[in-house]
């Protein structure tokens, strides 16, 4: 019994220690890509679109319009 306990606890600890490595490995391979991604990025900026107007925001302050969509929102379920 004791034997089968020391191999149980080997294959755990070797299936753990990949688990660990791959995810060690993952992070760091993120952070690089991150470094390089930032770097390509400040090398070839995307052109942001410009539309007119667009500064502008459309704020509804008629309450009666809303509570009318409402009204009949719940009167075309029955």
């Amino acid at each position: 019994m004791n034997e089968l306990l020391i191999e149980g606890l080997s294959a755990m600890l070797i299936g753990m220690g990949t688990v660990l490595s791959f995810l060690c490995l993952m992070i760091i391979s993120m952070f690089i890509m991150s470094k390089i991604v930032r770097k390509l990025n400040e090398i070839f900026p995307e052109a942001v679109p410009q539309t007119a107007g667009a500064s502008k925001k459309t704020v509804v302050s008629d309450d009666s319009e809303v509570a009318a969509a409402i009204v009949a929102a719940m009167f075309a379920k029955k």
